[in-house]
């Protein structure tokens, strides 16, 4: 153990930013943006991956509830997020989850990495990358 305390700091710090990840997907899924505005800086920048009309960079809180919004409209309702794990450090946390959807007879089916740089105890910036990115560019063109 650090003698100044400064691992004691960082795992706090560590188990902090997992919690408010966690607690940011429980929010997503339930549809809560006063408490993701809570956990977001106001100039997020979110990188969204592909070559389709959702892709592309998103800067500040209105360009991301509106990727966000779409995802749910442009799925017809049946966009679904289910977490898989959480591994936290003090400046950056990995999300693991799935994604489903099927809209128009297209189904959309793939495994997702988030990765968010925290600072302060907000999400400044967010890089997504998932496991099939044709599956992702068709369901959304």
């Amino acid at each position: 153990m650090e003698a100044d305390g400064s691992g004691i700091l960082m795992r706090r710090a560590v188990d902090e930013n997992s919690r408010l990840v966690r607690g940011g997907y429980e929010a997503f899924s339930a549809g809560d943006m006063d408490t993701l505005r809570e956990l977001f800086a106001v100039d997020i920048v979110w990188h969204v991956p592909g070559h389709n009309r959702l892709s592309g960079d998103k800067g500040g809180w209105d360009a991301v509830f509106g990727y966000f919004e779409e995802l749910v409209s442009g799925s017809g309702g049946t966009f679904k997020v289910t977490l898989h794990d959480v591994v936290a450090g003090g400046e950056h946390v990995i999300g693991l989850h799935h994604n489903v959807a099927e809209h128009d007879g297209k189904i959309l089916d793939l495994n997702v990495v988030l990765v968010f740089h925290m600072s302060a105890g907000r999400v400044r910036e967010c890089w997504e990358v998932n496991d099939n990115e044709a599956n992702w560019d068709a369901f959304w063109s």
